[in-house]
């Protein structure tokens, strides 16, 4: 694939295309459609964003995923999510499928710097991470959040570690901050090397914990305190948009940059303060649960007016709408769900016509997806809700009066498209995405709880990790650690399968018990200062396909108990555990080195 070098290629839409137009795009998480000045909210101080919004392009009608992974997989691939094997945020359901293609890696062969900062939450493991889908410049904290259980030991919202292309690294300050520091140079290199760049710009916050500077949360002194961090969390961001875009104008490229803002559901907190009038938030099927602002803006190509775009638009149309903005090829073995919007986003397009159409969106947030749960169905004018639910969206946004009864036609149409999309994308669902063991791009893998694939929640963050509490015990009796993880070994050889309580950057046996971490600034609390439990472990397991292959006891201050076994390539569920007084514990940490 390469870049259509033209010195300037005119679309039929009219959108000019310099060649190799760089495009910085940011993504926040857990703000919402109402979250922002621009879209009518009275209290929180967006200037920034505003200001943008003014000068650009903006999707009023724009829908995603209610929750985060399913919406970023769709944003990087052009597929609905329950085609890439993300329908959920934890238990082996957020990881992007390997033979999916995601727009880094088309920018990349089309010869493209790539880079993405902040939130990843396709993966940790070999083939899912960033580094293995196209970007080559990578700084992200791990799972979907600072201080989830994937993430570096003991991380916190400032003044945490980070990976950085694979190793930990330290940083200074606010996490926000220093997500868009490192873009910000990222940024200033690529135009100083006179390279196109791509740079994923995809924030952990507003999402909770909620912590932010002082000097933001003193801004919404008369609002609750969770509002005010929540806020001010969005203000943070707002501050470093506008440095961002400040940074490249006075590099000179200016012109020639796309610049993007978005969410990725709707809003977790501020709903009870403005909504903009739509029913639900993050994870509903209502508009507040998907209804999200986008807004473009990009000189060079003649988006610099404030252009309402009020169709219907979804996040499967972003990738082929930026490959036809900036020349890149798509791959010929690649189909998109999505169509590229390119028409509608011209500010003088103002009678394009548009065809009507069905979208998706839909909240799994199970092991396996359920026909109709979580869904809405959308065409330009009707909402169908989980195919029971109807709504007229123009006469009706508040989605108020269900009109099922009087337009049972429409409900037939709508479940008609519904029933054909489900069985297309039904046969993939067994499709389990494995991490990969042996691989070389991967030798050490770290496997943590937060991947169990199982029917009841995995600890996915390090307060449960901690406090040991998540488990219910059946009926009073001993537990049974029913979870595992899907794993891949991808060649025959001996390999070494340590078993961890704690993981390897803690230093901690065992048995140990932590005390609890500091906290930092903010409303709530940092998932570290949790006390750490003691488990009482006296036996280590290793259990395969559900076989129990060896056990060991656990001596001491060991810190770890590892197996050493050979292992025929091939599809394995490996569910090694603790023996503790209640019964069956699941290693929360495990790490599995090829030996030979």
């Amino acid at each position: 694939m390469i870049i259509k070098f033209l010195s300037l290629l005119i679309f039929a839409s009219g959108l000019l295309s310099a060649a190799a137009p760089n495009i910085v795009f940011v993504i926040t998480d857990d703000q919402g459609y109402g979250d922002l000045g621009y879209t009518g909210n009275p209290i929180i101080k967006t200037p920034e964003i505003d200001k943008l919004a003014s000068e650009s392009t903006g999707l009023s009608d724009y829908h995603v995923g209610p929750t985060c992974s399913p919406t970023r997989c769709s944003l990087l691939t052009g597929h609905w999510t329950n085609r890439t094997g993300v329908w959920h945020t934890i238990m082996g359901r957020s990881m992007l499928r390997e033979d999916e293609v995601t727009i880094a890696q088309m920018f990349k062969d089309g010869g493209y710097e790539t880079s993405m900062f902040g939130k990843w939450h396709l993966g940790d493991n070999f083939p899912y991470r960033p580094e293995d889908r196209g970007f080559t410049e990578v700084y992200r904290h791990g799972g979907g959040g600072i201080g989830q259980t994937p993430d570096v030991w003991d991380n916190a919202y400032f003044d945490g570690s980070y990976f950085h292309n694979g190793k930990i690294v330290p940083a200074k300050g606010f996490c926000t901050d220093v997500f868009f520091e490192q873009a910000n140079a990222f940024i200033t290199k690529c135009a100083q090397e006179k390279k196109p760049f791509f740079a994923y710009i995809s924030l952990n916050a507003p999402h909770g914990p909620l912590h932010c500077p002082q000097k933001y949360l003193d801004m919404y002194q008369d609002q609750s305190d969770s509002i005010a961090a929540f806020y001010g969390m969005i203000t943070n961001i707002d501050d470093n948009v506008g440095k961002t875009r400040e940074l490249v104008k006075s590099l000179g490229i200016g012109e020639d940059t796309i610049f993007i803002f978005t969410t990725d559901n709707g809003t977790a907190s501020g709903a009870k303060v403005f909504n903009a009038g739509m029913k639900g938030k993050k994870g509903s099927a209502y508009d507040g649960g998907h209804r999200v602002p986008f807004f473009i803006h990009w000189p060079a190509g003649g988006l610099t007016k404030e252009h309402d775009v009020d169709t219907l638009t979804h996040m499967v149309d972003i990738v082929p709408t930026m490959l036809e903005l900036t020349g890149v090829e798509k791959p010929k073995e690649v189909k998109f769900d999505g169509v590229s919007i390119v028409e509608l986003l011209k500010p003088d397009n103002k009678n394009v016509e548009w065809p009507d159409r069905f979208v998706i969106s839909d909240s799994q947030r199970v092991r396996d997806p359920v026909k109709w749960r979580g869904s809405a169905v959308m065409s330009e004018k009707y909402r169908l809700i989980e195919g029971k639910e109807l709504y007229d969206i123009d006469a009706d946004p508040g989605q108020k009066k269900n009109i099922a009864k009087e337009l049972p036609e429409m409900v037939e149409t709508m479940r008609s498209f519904y029933d054909k999309w489900w069985a297309e994308l039904e046969p993939s669902f067994s499709r389990t995405t494995e991490i990969y063991l042996g691989h070389p791009d991967h030798p050490v893998v770290t496997l943590t709880a937060h991947d169990w694939i199982q029917e009841v929640y995995p600890p996915w963050h390090q307060g449960s990790i901690r406090s040991n509490a998540w488990q219910k015990r059946p009926n009073g009796g001993k537990l049974k650690h029913v979870g595992f993880w899907a794993v891949k070994v991808v060649e025959d050889g001996k390999y070494r399968i340590s078993l961890r309580r704690w993981p390897a950057e803690s230093g901690a046996a065992i048995n140990a018990a932590l005390p609890a971490g500091k906290n930092v600034e903010g409303v709530t609390r940092a998932f570290r200062t949790v006390k750490g439990e003691a488990i009482g472990a006296r036996t280590a397991t290793l259990r395969i396909d559900g076989k129990d292959l060896e056990t060991k006891p656990v001596k001491g201050q060991a810190e770890e108990v590892s197996f050493e076994k050979e292992l025929k390539a091939g599809s394995y569920q490996l569910a090694p555990y603790f023996t503790i007084n209640d019964g069956e514990l699941g290693a929360y940490y495990t790490i599995v080195t090829r030996l030979d």
